[in-house]
């Protein structure tokens, strides 16, 4: 692309950020804005007008999965010499350059989990800890490297920000676990994931020559999801700059879910103080959601005093359907409510991958599997077992390399199918659910990958340039799209967006998270709605149960987040209307559809021997008569229209819409 079909592609916007080259930038990009596509454009441009060479750039961002999308659009810009990383992976790399000169041998062994170690040491502090305090205790220690908090800083630290110690533990004991965990480390001879980070921005900070090094290398710093930073990683991240102000951040305050975690953005609130100077772009067109998503979500961040911190979304989309907002007697019956929306959906032509499920607690998943699977619905875990490290996804990729080595004339996509089914991979899907299927439907996402990848190559993709995509994908983490609902945490849903979202669990405990005590961690939670929220495109539904099990107390109420918006929110619990009431309340034409729908409805009857309620009951009916739908999603959303419903009455329904 020429430097003026790169800014072509951009709104006002967007180019402002892409010929914004040097000096400190600041880009407050709200949800759905194209925050990725404006710096990849600004990037490949200052690359295009020779302001950068690609390889002084770094681009760092928090996720393997976004880093790797950078890179594969800065490829097709024309910028495949641009480093775009995590944190951790460029440190790694640095580190592991700079270690044999500065320290001698090779850098120590990774250990990706800290729980073996942290349990040794909180014995060797005199603790008998169970799986789950273990797990706490690990959080707290990376919470404190990452927060740079030392051990004998600790105790004063957490009171003074009034954080609580892990498992009801005393501030001494945990001092003891941290001081004996880093022992414990040292004595394996073995770095975790924080040390990466300081080990790199102390030896930048001691060895001047190192520092100079990198600084050579890197001139021009891009940071994606700013709000997110850690102290350690800004610390790290000034060591890289040293004196020098090329850097551009990216972040949205009101997207900062990770404050537990030692993420602050504060950095990203205060970039204006650090660089007085500094440019400030906003990016407020919302190119994702509908109007009435992209309401919602403004509402929510009005709600706790303003946007003055982020942006005020402006959609782009056309009008779409308005958020639905249901209570359920129980979680069984939330469960189920749902999955009988998501098969209506199905239905109604949304593909199964561009539905999705979140919920706050990993818990909640369970009930909804269930239902789905009751349905005959495919769904993938998101946060389950990675998908490259799956054992048929592991042995097709082998298959993979070795069909890379042979000669063939055969398009691609039919050499990658015949490599899949030596791996199991059919042309029919198998009729079982459960694991068969998952199986199946991760060899049919490569053959499908294959297919998209080949279509962007314009026929011309060879087998070993597959293979090579493949294993860089592998490297991200970037997953295929498995076609199947995604169920997830609202945590984990970061980053991704579906054409429907529905939310469950939209109760005071769960949303906000009855552990969040604090202010600040309320209005944390308060974020994390608006993350799950504009993860939506088109559909979004919000749900809570009243009870827990069935037959339980209904003593749950919906989330304070939501009391503006939900039905009737404002006003007492009244009686429901009486079918008599309702038919009393539709004016001449609703009358006459519904009357007409009962005569159709009678008809069907007839034909099966069965009774008229078991076809649509009469509420159905009055609501079909009142929101007189025009398309099949239209008609899903109507209560008492199940999938099964849908697929049997949906046309003929719509034919007597429409003819009267």
């Amino acid at each position: 692309m020429s430097a003026d079909e790169i800014l072509d592609a951009l709104d006002p916007e967007q180019r402002e950020v892409a010929t914004a080259l040097h000096g400190p930038v600041c880009v407050l990009a709200g949800a759905g804005t194209g925050k990725t596509r404006a710096i990849t454009h600004r990037i490949a441009y200052g690359v295009r007008v020779d302001a950068y060479a690609p390889q002084s750039v770094l681009a760092v961002t928090f996720t393997a999965r976004a880093a790797g999308e950078m890179r594969q659009r800065l490829r097709a810009l024309g910028a495949s010499g641009v480093q775009a990383r995590t944190f951790h992976a460029a440190a790694l790399r640095q580190l592991s350059y700079f270690w044999p000169q500065v320290v001698g041998g090779q850098i120590p062994q990774l250990v990706e989990q800290k729980a073996p170690l942290v349990g040794r040491a909180a014995r060797h502090a005199g603790l008998s800890p169970d799986r789950l305090t273990v797990r706490d205790l690990a959080s707290e220690i990376e919470w404190a490297k990452v927060s740079l908090v030392a051990a004998e800083d600790y105790a004063a630290t957490i009171a003074r920000q009034g954080r609580p110690t892990p498992a009801g533990l005393a501030a001494a004991q945990v001092v003891d676990v941290m001081r004996a965990y880093e022992e414990a480390k040292s004595d394996a001879v073995v770095l975790d994931f924080e040390d990466i980070l300081l080990l790199l921005a102390d030896m930048i900070g001691r060895h001047g020559e190192v520092g100079e090094q990198i600084r050579r290398q890197y001139r021009h710093f891009v940071v994606d999801e700013y709000q997110d930073v850690s102290p350690l990683q800004q610390f790290l991240l000034e060591q890289w700059l040293g004196q020098r102000r090329e850097l551009c951040v990216v972040g949205d305050p009101a997207q900062t879910i990770y404050s537990f975690a030692g993420a602050s953005p504060r950095h990203l609130l205060g970039f204006t103080r650090t660089y007085e100077d500094a440019a400030v772009v906003r990016l407020v067109r919302d190119y994702r959601s509908t109007p009435q998503v992209v309401n919602l979500a403004n509402g929510l961040m009005a709600e706790r005093g303003g946007v003055r911190s982020g942006v005020e979304l402006v959609a782009q989309r056309p009008s779409g359907p308005e958020p639905i907002y249901t209570a359920y007697d129980d979680e069984p019956a939330e469960a189920a409510g749902v999955a009988d929306r998501v098969g209506a959906l199905i239905s109604g032509g949304v593909a199964a991958a561009e539905i999705a499920v979140l919920y706050r607690t990993n818990s909640q998943s369970e009930a909804l599997e269930e239902a789905l699977s009751e349905r005959g619905i495919g769904y993938l875990v998101r946060g389950g077992q990675r998908f490259f490290d799956r054992d048929e996804v592991r042995k097709a990729m082998v298959l993979l390399r070795g069909e890379a080595v042979a000669a063939s004339e055969l398009p691609l996509g039919e050499r990658v199918r015949s490599a899949l089914a030596e791996a199991g991979w059919s042309e029919q899907a198998p009729a079982a659910r459960g694991a068969v299927r998952e199986r199946w439907e991760a060899l049919e996402s490569l053959a499908q990958l294959a297919d998209d990848f080949a279509a962007d190559a314009g026929g011309e993709a060879t087998m070993r340039e597959f293979v090579e995509h493949l294993a860089e994908r592998a490297q991200a983490q970037h997953a295929p799209v498995v076609d199947g609902v995604t169920l997830t945490t609202m945590h984990a849903a970061k980053g991704l967006e579906w054409d429907a979202v529905f939310i469950v669990g939209c109760s005071e405990g769960l949303m906000p998270i009855s552990l969040a005590e604090t202010d600040e961690a309320v209005a944390e939670e308060r974020r994390l709605l608006y993350v799950a929220v504009t993860r939506a495109r088109e559909h979004l539904h919000l749900s809570y149960a009243r009870a827990r099990k069935s037959g339980g107390r209904a003593t749950r109420k919906r989330t304070r987040f939501l009391e503006k918006w939900w039905p009737q929110a404002a006003r007492p619990a009244t009686r429901r209307a009486s079918r008599a009431e309702r038919l009393e309340g539709l004016d001449a034409d609703q009358a006459h559809l519904f009357e007409a729908l009962r005569q159709w409805r009678l008809g069907v009857a007839q034909e099966a021997s069965k009774p008229a309620f078991t076809v649509f009951a009469d509420p159905t009916l009055i609501d079909i008569a009142v929101q007189r739908p025009r398309t099949r999603g239209e008609l899903a959303q109507i209560n008492g229209v199940g999938a099964v419903k849908l697929d049997q009455f949906g046309a003929q329904v719509l034919r007597v819409v429409a003819d009267n």
